[in-house]
């Protein structure tokens, strides 16, 4: 009786630890999720935005750390899909930030055009670039009533159309030594899966 009792509770810890390796393994998986995805109603029209978790390879993370400037293009679009032709965008922002290391101050730097945040920390900076928003889209560009693309592109009868949001990490813009290695290691591949979600015209008075 002792031993079966031993070997439960062996048993147990095994189960465990084998519950926080795999927890352990989900949190530090490699490459790019969106976790949130809105399009919300404001004063100024439509806010895409989106929020994904970067995690770079230990690949990747040494290259930037060497000097190698990373660029990451998040990509948020309003579309109608029609099922006699391709999808048709009606409004489409595409960004790109670069993520970069300067091993003098040892600081991670984050740049969008012109401007630009510095961190001491890697997952700090990898949290302000998951952090993803368009400009507003004008409400006269979406409002059925006042002769939008939601009256001149929406299928007949229907009431809505789709968002997508999705980030990638652009191996066509590293130096060009590394973009041969880059396009056949997998370590490199760094994109999210396209998230699609609803969106209601503003006439609807909905907010996503």
């Amino acid at each position: 009786m002792l031993c079966c009792t031993k070997k439960s509770d062996w048993l147990r810890r095994s189960i465990s630890l084998i519950g926080l390796w795999l927890c352990a393994s989900s949190v530090c998986a490699e490459g790019i999720f969106i976790s949130k995805a809105e399009a919300r109603l404001t004063d100024e029209g439509y806010q895409l935005s989106a929020v994904y978790d970067i995690q770079l390879s230990h690949t990747v993370e040494t290259a930037l750390t060497r000097g190698v400037t990373l660029y990451f293009v998040s990509e948020l679009t309003i579309n109608r899909s029609r099922w006699y032709w391709f999808d048709t965008d009606v409004v489409r922002d595409e960004q790109t930030a670069k993520l970069s290391y300067n091993a003098l101050t040892q600081q991670y730097r984050i740049t969008h055009g012109s401007l630009f945040q510095s961190f001491h920390e890697l997952k700090d900076a990898l949290q302000v670039l998951g952090h993803q928003t368009a400009p507003p889209v004008p409400l006269s560009m979406l409002d059925r009533q006042g002769g939008g693309f939601f009256t001149r592109l929406m299928k007949k009868g229907s009431d809505c159309c789709s968002a997508m949001a999705q980030m990638r990490l652009d191996v066509t813009q590293l130096p060009k030594p590394l973009q041969v290695n880059a396009l056949t290691n997998e370590d490199w591949n760094l994109e999210s899966k396209p998230y699609r979600w609803e969106v209601l015209p503003p006439s609807a008075g909905a907010e996503q």
